[in-house]
């Protein structure tokens, strides 16, 4: 039979940076939506795997010069490409041992809204009264919680005592039993909220925030707009449409990350590194400069080609709301965050 450190070994093998395991019976209390024991109902163990992200990843968009390394290469070509193969191998491995896996992959797309099974009409219906709709998504930084890889920030974002907030996750059931790691009980985020000072998108709130109880473990983090971090990230904000629309790719499906999550990863990274509270740390520092930050004082023009793209796509009713909105929004009075200011974010 095969064993836990066995499966470890091999899942860095593979190619994982980090491996945990959890007894499934960790999700007592989960809604049904996220319970994974509803995926796989005779699984005794979750395996989840984290996978760091290349610190340089970041480099091309704390200078302003190369967006889509971290869009490609840290988000769409890991999730899809890279952990998908490993996640194949550590399942050939567990089933010639003679345990059925499930390997649950993260993907893009209208499921990752669709956990009521309500987002539209006919959009999803539960086979029988007792159970959840399909799909059900685990919470891969809850899964990470419960595998005793690390905690929540402050910012939701989930951190590791490796590699801080640099890290995607994946997710193994199997009927194997293995034995279980405990749960993380240091203390990576010291509540700087950094994140929130640096978010260009406004989505992390500064005093509110959510508890949830994980296996008899209370967890605390900021409470989360996703809609403003949605735009955010991509450079807008307060419901703006995206006014980099057209001009750069979706990079296998996923969104330009023209900000780079500034301060769930970017500032988070910087502060961990400065305060050596996280162990991948690098001979030079991350930022040597004042950082750039996009400037919301004006609306901001549509390029021809931008304009082209929403004509050729049969966008014109997003065009003309890009329209409406510049013409009623001032941001010369608007209020302004303190990820806003470059005297606010040079700390």
């Amino acid at each position: 039979m095969i064993t836990a450190q066995e499966v470890k070994q091999k899942a860095k093998e593979f190619g994982a940076d980090l491996c945990g395991i959890s007894p499934m019976d960790r999700f007592e209390g989960c809604p049904k939506q996220y319970d994974a024991r509803y995926i796989f109902p005779g699984a005794k163990s979750m395996i989840v795997l984290g996978f760091r992200i290349a610190r340089g990843m970041f480099r091309g968009i704390e200078e302003g010069t190369y967006f889509s390394a971290y869009p490609s290469m840290g988000y769409a070509a890991m999730n899809q490409v890279f952990i998908p193969g490993v996640l194949h191998k550590l399942t050939n491995v567990l089933e010639d041992d003679g345990n059925e896996t499930v390997p649950i992959m993260f993907f893009a797309g209208p499921s990752n809204n669709t956990v009521t099974g309500k987002f539209r009409q006919g959009w999803s219906r539960n086979v029988s009264p007792d159970k959840p709709y399909p799909d059900v998504l685990v919470n891969f930084r809850m899964a990470a919680f419960m595998a005793g890889l690390g905690e929540f920030g402050w910012s939701k974002v989930f951190l590791t005592p490796e590699f801080g907030p640099r890290v995607r996750f994946a997710v193994l059931l199997t009927d194997a039993e293995l034995e279980p790691d405990p749960i993380y009980e240091g203390h990576i985020c010291d509540r700087c909220k950094q994140c929130v000072k640096h978010c260009g998108g406004r989505a992390i709130s500064m005093n509110e925030s959510v508890k949830v109880t994980v296996a008899g473990h209370e967890i605390e983090f900021a409470k989360l707009d996703e809609h403003a971090c949605e735009a955010g990230i991509n450079g807008g904000i307060d419901g703006q449409l995206d006014p980099f629309d057209g001009k750069y790719p979706n990079q296998f499906g996923y969104g330009r990350a023209i900000e780079g999550a500034p301060g769930c990863m970017r500032a988070c990274m910087i502060h961990l590194e400065e305060r050596k509270k996280i162990l991948n740390l690098f001979r030079n520092p991350f930022r040597t400069e004042k950082p750039w930050v996009i400037d919301r004082s004006k609306p901001y023009e549509l390029s021809e080609d931008i304009v082209e793209n929403y004509v050729k796509t049969g966008r014109i009713e997003d065009y003309m709301e890009q329209i409406r909105y510049d013409a009623e929004q001032n941001y010369k009075t608007a209020p302004k965050s303190d990820a806003q200011t470059t005297e606010a974010v040079s700390d």
